[in-house]
């Protein structure tokens, strides 16, 4: 059974018990993980996942809060003795930035570094990301500050799960999750490319999916205890708080 697990629900600024926001897929043939911040290594592990089993990873856009973490993952990974291949997806925009970073480490003087493929994805509604026998991933470009996609996995049991990522409330998303059985979207605040929680609500309404899962959120000082009560407000079914370490099974 395919799971979902939330390794970090904090907006840009995290706190103690918040990590910024990124997730793993996990199945029997693939392990994705959905960005990658600070040193998800021991989050990873603390989930019952060994990081080095990570076949993929898919980069939403280039801020630090989402890809801080990728140049010491693959380093920690090269010093660990991987050989084997993984996988990294994204637009042009967010990989091409991802390959300048990567020169400025002089990675290709680490010796006999093991192959890293960096899939560039179409600014295209529902691109086809990578697929296997337990499920399938999709991304449509989203509306934030730089290039964005969220993300959409359907499942063998056509079960499925949309992830706005970071964006303003916008018709790409209704599209990507309509009729989802969840839709984790994002509630940092409604400002230029972003979204209040109420925003969430109103776009899980409008895209008729069966529960809302609120993410990047202030955390920390930043807390806004009411960002469930204001979702609920557009939204009148399921509607919860994504939690640190959650898990979501498919």
């Amino acid at each position: 059974m395919a799971k979902l697990i939330i390794l970090g629900t904090s907006n840009a600024v995290s706190a103690k018990d918040h990590e910024n926001t990124h997730m793993v897929l996990v199945g029997q043939e693939r392990i994705v993980m959905v960005d990658c911040v600070n040193n998800p290594i021991h989050r990873l592990e603390k989930s019952g996942v060994d990081f080095m089993d990570l076949t993929d990873i898919i980069l939403t856009h280039f801020h630090p809060d989402h890809v801080s973490g990728v140049p010491l993952l693959l380093m920690d990974m090269w010093l660990q003795g991987r050989t084997k291949p993984i996988n990294i997806y994204g637009l042009h925009h967010t990989l091409d930035r991802m390959e300048q970073l990567m020169t400025m480490y002089a990675w290709e003087d680490w010796p006999i570094f093991f192959p890293v493929a960096f899939q560039r994805l179409p600014d295209n509604e529902k691109t086809p990301v990578l697929a296997c026998d337990e499920f399938k991933i999709l991304c449509s470009p989203v509306h934030h500050l730089v290039p964005t996609i969220g993300l959409l996995f359907e499942f063998k049991n056509d079960k499925k799960l949309a992830y706005s990522c970071d964006t303003e409330p916008c018709e790409e998303v209704i599209r990507l999750a309509e009729g989802a059985d969840v839709l984790i979207h994002e509630a940092t605040g409604a400002s230029m490319g972003h979204s209040s929680a109420e925003q969430a609500g109103q776009v899980a309404a409008q895209a008729e999916v069966d529960t809302l899962y609120l993410i990047h959120y202030p955390t920390g000082k930043y807390t806004n205890k009411n960002i469930i009560t204001e979702a609920q407000k557009t939204f009148q079914r399921d509607v919860s708080l994504a939690t640190d370490f959650m898990t979501l099974d498919f």
